[in-house]
């Protein structure tokens, strides 16, 4: 399946896209579209019936950063209390106590930060890894997603055979895709055809 992406400046330059694309025959299962204002998501979504792009899913990465980063503000809200009881004399016998909420402070950030880096992880998930996957080499993926959290919308359109991707590629351009130098100071056209053979 060989597919393009695209970035606009503008919302309604991608619905334009996306309809025109539709009216050419392209299966709206197989477009999709990504941008971090949800409410023009969900205007888009509703315009078009074209469904957002969700990313690969974030994966054990974004668990486990989650789980460190919630041992260490377990640390930080129970070691503090546990040497305060240590340092005077009147509330040392509750030092044992007080390792004990240390312990539980690291074990609750831990579960928590890792159950919150877990949904992290699939929220929008790795735009990076789903153009990866597609077939876009790593560092275009990485501008195309720079650009992206930039305000600019993704626009992707997927042919399942392969012969309507320059197609595609023309209309997108004619709809108002940037360039990859105008976004993120690259040196190619931000809507490019990609391949990827696998699927």
């Amino acid at each position: 399946m060989e597919s393009v992406v695209a970035l606009f400046r503008e919302p309604q330059q991608a619905q334009g896209a996306l309809q025109a694309l539709q009216q050419r025959g392209f299966d709206r299962d197989h477009l999709g579209f990504a941008l971090t204002d949800v409410v023009a998501e969900d205007d888009i979504a509703q315009q078009t019936g074209v469904s957002p792009e969700a990313g690969a899913p974030g994966g054990s990465a974004s668990v486990i950063k989650g789980a460190l980063l919630g041992i260490l503000g377990g640390l930080a809200l129970t070691v503090p209390v546990w040497l305060i009881l240590i340092v005077y004399p009147v509330t040392r016998i509750y030092q044992e106590g007080g390792l004990f909420g240390v312990l539980f402070g690291v074990l609750g950030g831990a579960g928590l930060g890792g159950l919150f880096g877990a949904l992290a992880g699939s929220d929008h998930g790795d735009y990076v890894k789903l153009l990866r996957r597609m077939g876009v080499p790593a560092a275009q993926a990485e501008k195309f997603y720079q650009g992206l959290r930039g305000g600019h919308v993704m626009v992707i359109a997927r042919d399942p055979n392969g012969a309507r991707t320059d197609e595609a590629l023309s209309l997108m351009r004619k709809f108002g895709a940037v360039k990859l130098d105008d976004v993120v100071g690259g040196g190619q056209l931000q809507s490019e055809r990609t391949g990827n053979n696998g699927h």
